[in-house]
């Protein structure tokens, strides 16, 4: 049996596409019970139009739970979120700057050491030592704080490696990068499909690796997606990270679709440096404070013994990796006594710039405490039966040739909990007002794709089934109306 065999796909139609077999799938995993941890928004919630939940029933179905299946977009909310910041809001009401170093009975830990309370939980998500980790600044911020620590261009290495249809920020960063350092933007290499034809943007491992050899005697960094925002993909970390390195090339990953999604080894797999964000998976909330992770091995903090060439040394005899330096990644003992001399703290947190937001990082306690109740591999295997059961579904459309293709890898080792649909050109439209008028959440991106993400901490078989009964009635309704449009231009032209 190949790898990628879907487990649902040799299920009967009439029980693959049967309620109680949905219904039975959540009874019988014990991890369906996360999704009480969560706020679901119901379908009258989304459809009102004024602040707040809805407080009174206008349809029929306003009192049933949304379909929501964005968390690559944005995570639901936790319940204890509310509860957290509240307790956050009651402490800097009764204690107002004390609420930075007092240790509160039935608190949370006081506002300074918050950033270490986030460490063990978050190394857990990562695969990490607590050392590497740390929840600070947001994506982008702070994918430009490690490139200018691990960008370092010379005349012969100067290069900068992305993927073609990388998050935008991720272009934006580099070529930045490039032009602080006054090197044209020919120096972005972006490796793309070898056929200007594919629709799925897929890289296959191969062609990623002969790209970055290709390019290998003149590349300085290397910046990919742990998982490719619009197809979904799943890059091999562990393969390409140990290919960089046999190259002699530095590394460094975006993870914003990957952290609370799949199973991750930073440290094992010699990852160089990593950034991502916590409101996706990790559900802190909109525009959260985000995260990264600096390898142990670039993290050291050393009294200065000889003239290392990676190596800075300051007034205080130390070395340790350049980087641009706040006063918050400066060693905690010293850093109120107003010395002017940085002393990084080791790891990742040496890496911190200002006082981080206490109210951001109650929140992203709240959804880690949550992600406590389980483990990553466990979620993993989760997460590939609900995907399964989402890509049999739609490949089991009822009403003929389906308008539509999945552009996400088959194979489930290439891809977490997202799949992203291909429309027949002209339907996307159609189809996402069909759908949202009847609770349901995905995600677009134009011109023709739909990227629906079951996400294991909250959504369920029960979800997914309701879905694709929308989705598909959705897509039939499209398809009509596009060839009637059509035949009504013919007969115009016809007419004329």
């Amino acid at each position: 049996m190949p790898k990628h065999a879907n487990p649902f796909a040799s299920l009967p139609p009439s029980e693959l596409l049967s309620d109680a077999f949905a219904r039975g799938e959540d009874e019988n995993d014990p991890l369906s019970r996360l999704r009480s941890e969560f706020v679901v928004p119901t379908k009258g919630d989304l459809r009102n139009k004024r602040y707040g939940p809805q407080d009174k029933a206008d349809r029929d179905d306003d009192a049933d739970e949304s379909i929501y299946l964005c968390g690559n977009s944005l995570g639901l909310q936790p319940r204890r979120t509310r509860d957290y910041v509240q307790r956050y809001l009651d402490t800097w009401a009764s204690k107002g700057v004390f609420g930075h170093f007092r240790e509160l009975e039935g608190g949370l830990p006081p506002w300074m050491h918050l950033d270490d309370a986030l460490k063990e939980q978050t190394a857990r998500i990562v695969g990490a030592l607590p050392s590497e980790v740390v929840v600070m600044e947001t994506l982008t911020a702070n994918l430009h704080l490690l490139m200018s620590s691990f960008y370092r261009p010379t005349a012969d290495r100067y290069k900068i490696i992305i993927e073609g249809k990388a998050f935008p920020s991720d272009h934006y960063a580099a070529q930045s990068q490039l032009a602080h350092h006054n090197l044209p933007l020919a120096a972005l290499v972006t490796i793309t499909p070898p056929s200007a034809e594919s629709a799925s943007a897929y890289l296959t491992t191969e062609h990623v690796l002969s790209i970055i050899s290709q390019h290998a005697a003149s590349t300085a960094l290397v910046l990919l997606p742990g998982i490719q925002f619009y197809s979904g993909q799943f890059f091999d970390i562990e393969l390409i990270t140990r290919h960089c390195h046999s190259l002699g090339i530095t590394v460094g990953w975006d993870l914003a679709h990957a952290v609370g999604n799949v199973p991750l080894k930073l440290h094992d797999w010699n990852v160089d440096f990593a950034a991502w964000c916590n409101y996706k998976y990790m559900n802190g909330g909109p525009g959260v404070i985000g995260g990264l992770f600096v390898h142990d091995s670039h993290g050291r903090v050393e009294q200065a013994q000889t003239d290392g060439d990676a190596a800075y040394e300051n007034d205080t005899q130390l070395l340790y990796r350049p980087r641009l330096s706040g006063w918050w990644g400066s060693d905690k003992n010293s850093r109120f006594r107003m010395e002017n001399k940085f002393v990084p703290i080791p790891g990742a947190s040496g890496f911190q710039l200002s006082n981080p937001s206490a109210l951001d990082m109650t929140a992203v306690m709240a959804s880690l405490d949550v992600f406590s109740l389980t483990t990553m591999d466990a979620l993993r295997q989760r997460s590939l039966r609900l995907t399964a059961y989402l890509e049999a579904r739609l490949l089991n459309y009822q009403g003929g040739e389906p308008p539509y293709r999945i552009i996400t890898p088959a194979n489930p080792g290439e891809r977490g909990a997202q799949l992203s649909v291909l429309l027949n050109s002209g339907l996307l439209d159609h189809v996402m007002e069909y759908i949202e008028e009847r609770g349901v959440v995905a995600d677009e991106r134009k011109p023709d794709v739909i990227r629906v993400a079951p996400a294991p901490l909250y959504n369920s078989f029960w979800d997914v089934h309701r879905f694709i009964t929308i989705f598909q009635e959705a897509c039939k309704q499209a398809v009509v109306r596009t060839l009637s449009a059509e035949n009504d231009r013919s007969t115009l032209v016809d007419d004329v």
